[in-house]
């Protein structure tokens, strides 16, 4: 269960989630009409261990995310979200917008594989243990971010907005502002706090792309708690353990009364669009993606 100031590194408690967001990504690639390809996956979970290793490869491993109804959904919807998260960076790029931040970044490689303009600056922050496995993940395959990249090692819960200013962020520029796979890692008062701090941070033309997903039903969050978990990466049914699974205001309408042309697009909806798998609402297979949309937001 989370606590007020608990920690983590890329395995454990919340920082294990982006090697699970990871290893799903890297199966959904597989997938010659896949929506997002992220070749550096793999490589994060590779780098984490054989425990790890084996939700990719044949084997009791591969049942969470290769061979369940609940796996290829939520490959579907991660493969989704990547893109959906790539569109909003390149469409902020083509409107003129040079200064990136990704908050609670992850395992997000898109330093390292998308095109970008050289006098872009990306800011990402997230905890130190796990910008350091990333960082030092990449570096040992040989690759090096395509962007000017700068960490930002800082808790959400802490002043963060003093440490990103001071790697350079300028809150006289427009931004573009991720907050993906987030949230539901926030209580409620948080994600306000974190809003209210990315809006007072924010100049007319900055952008913001968010996840957000409806609160879990109680016998939903109680059925996917049963899950069993086949490998030793707890990282399946324990899930609900780390979200706080609270009501919480709606992205959309809070852009909206503070002054930003926001639109909000249903992760089904956005499937469907795309001509691919539609998830159902059983929670033991498609209810997380059923349950999550994805909002664009321009300040005004």
């Amino acid at each position: 269960m989370r606590t007020e100031g608990d920690s983590w590194d890329i395995t454990t408690s919340v920082g294990s989630t982006a090697l699970f967001v990871a290893a799903a990504r890297a199966l959904a690639g597989r997938d010659p009409a896949a929506l997002a390809v992220d070749p550096f996956a793999e490589v994060f979970v590779r780098a984490a261990g054989p425990d790890w290793s084996a939700m990719l490869d044949d084997g009791a491993g591969a049942e969470i995310l290769a061979e369940s109804e609940f796996g290829r959904s939520f490959q579907e919807f991660q493969a989704a979200r990547t893109r959906y998260f790539d569109d909003f960076v390149a469409a902020a790029i083509d409107a003129g917008i040079r200064q990136v931040v990704i908050l609670a970044a992850g395992l997000d490689a898109r330093a390292y594989r998308l095109h970008w303009p050289e006098d872009t600056v990306v800011y990402e922050l997230d905890r130190p243990q796990v910008l350091e496995f990333k960082r030092e993940t990449l570096a040992a395959n040989g690759d090096k971010p395509l962007v000017d990249r700068r960490e930002v090692a800082a808790d959400l819960r802490e002043n963060w907005p003093d440490a990103l200013r001071e790697r350079g962020f300028d809150p006289a520029r427009p931004t573009a502002w991720l907050v993906e796979g987030l949230l539901i890692y926030l209580p409620a008062d948080a994600q306000e706090q974190l809003f209210g701090t990315i809006d007072a941070l924010s100049v007319p033309g900055s952008r913001v792309a968010v996840e957000q997903m409806d609160p879990l039903p109680e016998d939903a969050a109680a059925a996917i708690g049963e899950m069993p978990d086949e490998t030793e990466t707890g990282s399946n049914g324990q899930w609900t353990a780390l979200i706080y699974n609270e009501p919480r205001s709606e992205v959309t309408a809070w852009l909206t009364a503070h002054h930003w042309r926001a639109e909000r697009t249903d992760v089904p909806d956005y499937l469907r669009a795309h001509g691919r798998p539609v998830p159902n609402r059983d929670p033991r297979e498609g209810l997380v993606p059923a349950l999550v949309s994805l909002v664009t937001g321009i300040r005004a």
